[in-house]
């Protein structure tokens, strides 16, 4: 056994086969196209997602929409909800004890005229203040 003398084992490879050249091949004359129509025309590709002239199902379906990565914060308004003001320590956790939210929340923004007044108190970087431009 050598490199020079390797062959593939018997029956694992097989002739091409060669298509449109004459009537004696078995292959001639329409070169296994079929007759007429799109699909033996020289040129043709098929087009993705198509369905012979019935409407797509990518076209049928109802298109929907997309769910951005970015967090966006839960807005307080803490003139109208005093009591997160009242919180001596201004975290996720404590106000969601004092103000109903949800698990899922992850980011909170208070908003307000007296909201910077509360920069001292808030103890978590999930927390931003915005002050009301009046």
């Amino acid at each position: 056994m050598a490199l020079n003398n390797l062959k593939p084992a018997c029956g694992s490879t097989k002739n091409t086969k060669r298509v449109g050249r004459g009537q004696g091949s078995g292959m001639g004359k329409t070169a296994t196209r079929g007759n007429k129509g799109q699909k033996s025309r020289t040129g043709y590709k098929r087009k993705r997602g198509f369905e012979g002239g019935q409407q797509p199902l990518q076209r049928r379906l109802p298109k929907v929409g997309f769910s951005s990565r970015v967090v966006k914060p839960y807005v307080i308004n803490v003139d109208k909800h005093t009591k997160v003001a009242e919180l001596s320590e201004i975290t996720v956790e404590s106000v969601k004890t004092v103000h109903k939210i949800s698990n899922s929340v992850q980011k909170i923004k208070l908003i307000g005229k007296s909201a910077k007044d509360l920069a001292g108190k808030v103890k978590d970087e999930n927390i931003t203040l915005s002050g009301s431009k009046e």
